[in-house]
């Protein structure tokens, strides 16, 4: 088994999957998998391209400049590439069921729910449990054929089983994310929350596109928002506002609704005609 850093050659239970990739190609060499002007605009928007002022040796060849305030800015070409090479890896497996995202970070759980959701893979939203990948006497135990990992180092105890049962590994890299067991880097902002719900948002659309499942010449019906994290707390603050702002009804109030009616002369004039029907006795005549 051969691992390497920017591609992907693995061979496992009997099957062979080869992905080359070169730097000075364009993904599949295609107009077809190239970005649009649109994507290019959300990439920009959810601030995709920034990095952090740290930069791990690795990362460098995917960093294009450096901002004054020190902050280095990524490459969206390569950036892009990476994205679509990612969506070609994981049409190739054949089961679905086989890729399991992988996120510990709060803002990328929502984010892999869907992906997992929409795509028919595995997913696990929270803490990684030692021994998921390795310890066959664990309940939650699996054995996938690739894994997509949020941040590599938060999610480090994944990355370091899978190397161990030799399963390939996509992870989402910002400009200080360790490399170690990382077979396809997508070069990222993985720390903002809108920045990793739309890298996944398009993964998704990609992977859907070369599925068949979805026409690329029309635009995805799923919303980009179902990807982004939402905080309980202002959820919880916009309900309370939802309910203050709706129509607030007064309680039954006994001494209001329950007065007497004041009917006047009309009272008067009732009276008179119970009186005057009391009074006839034409029946009794005829």
């Amino acid at each position: 088994y051969q691992r390497r850093v920017h591609g992907i050659n693995a061979e496992y239970m009997g099957a062979l999957l080869v992905v080359t990739y070169s730097p000075t190609q364009m993904s599949g060499t295609t107009k077809v998998l190239e970005p649009t002007e649109d994507d290019i605009r959300k990439l920009l928007a959810c601030k995709v391209h920034l990095g952090t002022k740290t930069v791990v040796k690795p990362m460098d060849r995917y960093v294009h400049a450096r901002r004054a305030d020190g902050i280095h800015v990524l490459d969206l070409h390569m950036t892009w590439q990476k994205l679509m090479l990612a969506a070609r890896v994981i049409v190739a497996v054949e089961n679905p069921a086989d890729v399991c995202a992988i996120s510990a970070r709060p803002y990328g759980q929502r984010a892999v729910l869907k992906f997992s959701q929409y795509t028919g893979c595995q997913y696990i939203a929270g803490r990684f449990t030692p021994g998921a990948l390795t310890n066959q006497i664990q309940e939650k135990f699996m054995q996938p054929r690739l894994l997509i990992i949020t941040d590599p180092r938060t999610d480090h105890q994944a990355i370091t089983e899978s190397s161990y049962v030799n399963v390939p590994v996509i992870a989402f890299c910002d400009t200080d994310s360790p490399l170690t067991f990382v077979d396809l880097a997508i070069p990222c902002n993985n720390r903002g929350q809108k920045a990793i719900g739309m890298l996944y948002w398009m993964l998704t659309r990609e992977v859907l596109r070369m599925r068949g499942s979805i026409a690329r010449a029309l635009p995805w019906e799923i919303k980009v928002d179902l990807f982004l994290y939402r905080d309980p707390e202002e959820i919880l603050k916009k309900e309370e506002e939802t309910a203050a702002n709706q129509i607030e009804y007064t309680t039954y109030d006994k001494n209001t609704y329950d007065k007497p009616v004041d009917t006047g002369a009309a009272g008067t004039s009732w009276g008179e005609d119970q009186g005057n029907w009391g009074a006839e006795n034409t029946w009794g005549a005829e």
